[in-house]
């Protein structure tokens, strides 16, 4: 797959995210945090399951190669994506939509920093403008203002610190193994059952419940977490951790669309201003390793 065509996966998956924020707020109505997270996931991994044969099939892949290491690293993997959308769930009921789009997004710093911690591999010095960039542009995206900090927005913010360890797993799982399909229908099975455990410990889930919120599970379940989950696996084996985590941060940019298709919601006139510093971030990281790359062949 070529770079480009990465990146649109990528951008098609945080158009879907960005448009299932308005979802994932809804649906806190009718039913707790771990309730709506094991549905979602387990609706999305029975979705994958068919697909993800199909690519066992295709790919024939040894048994040798599950080795231990690789089941651990898959373990963590389901790790971070459980965390991180557990705490994103839990902040989201106590928090404005608008405060956990753009502190979700701090991932965007937080992937290369993992990145380099496990690796000490430094990502393309465009990062360091690029980073920053995306992070201003959501927060002007958002009117420039931060609302009141609370619990929320602290479970949010830790939920970033996950989600940079998922994108960093989920880029060096699906270049290892190529079975990007595969790790997304084991990690949403997985995560599915896990949630609805701790849903019956902690909650009471209600079939009543989960029926009223039907159309939201139904969304999120297979586009959010199906889809562009997948989209993302296959995405991330072309595109590094540090570039993919900036073209993400484009959720934000979706979420305000969505808002105003969705919810009659308007732009203020600095947004308009975040919107280009994310687009503008994008496009950065993307076009000046390449047009280097490019120089440095047609040099040699």
């Amino acid at each position: 797959m070529s770079r480009p065509l990465a990146v649109l996966l990528l951008l098609i998956a945080t158009a879907i995210w960005g448009l299932a924020f308005v979802a994932q707020k809804a649906a806190m109505a009718h039913m707790g945090p771990l309730t709506f997270s094991g549905t979602r996931f387990l609706l999305g991994g029975v979705a994958l399951l068919p697909f993800a044969l199909i690519e066992l099939r295709r790919r024939a892949p040894a048994a040798a190669q599950f080795t231990p290491r690789l089941w651990l690293q898959i373990g963590i993997l389901c790790i971070a994506f459980l965390v991180g959308s557990v705490l994103q769930q839990y902040g989201l009921a106590q928090t404005s939509v608008t405060n956990s789009g753009f502190l979700t997004a701090l991932y965007v710093l937080f992937a290369p920093l993992i990145a380099f911690l496990v690796l000490r591999t430094r990502p393309h010095p465009i990062i360091y403008l690029g980073a920053p960039l995306a992070l201003i542009g959501i927060f002007y995206l958002n009117g420039g203002r931060l609302e009141s900090f609370n619990a929320g927005d602290l479970l949010v913010v830790i939920s970033a610190v996950f989600w940079g360890g998922h994108v960093f797993m989920l880029g060096l799982l699906s270049r290892a193994t190529g079975l990007p399909v595969v790790l997304s229908a084991i990690t949403f099975i997985s995560v599915g059952l896990v949630c609805l455990v701790l849903a019956f410990g902690f909650e009471t889930p209600d079939f009543a419940d989960i029926t009223a919120g039907w159309v939201q599970i139904l969304y999120v379940g297979l586009m959010s977490t199906a889809l562009a989950f997948t989209l993302q696996a296959i995405a991330q084996q072309y595109v590094p951790a540090a570039n993919a985590a900036i073209v993400l941060s484009a959720e934000s940019l979706f979420a305000a669309l969505g808002g105003a298709l969705l919810l009659g919601e308007r732009l203020p006139p600095i947004g308009y201003a975040g919107a280009a510093l994310i687009l503008f971030a994008i496009i950065l990281v993307e076009a000046v390793p390449a047009l280097r790359q490019r120089r440095d062949a047609e040099a040699t």
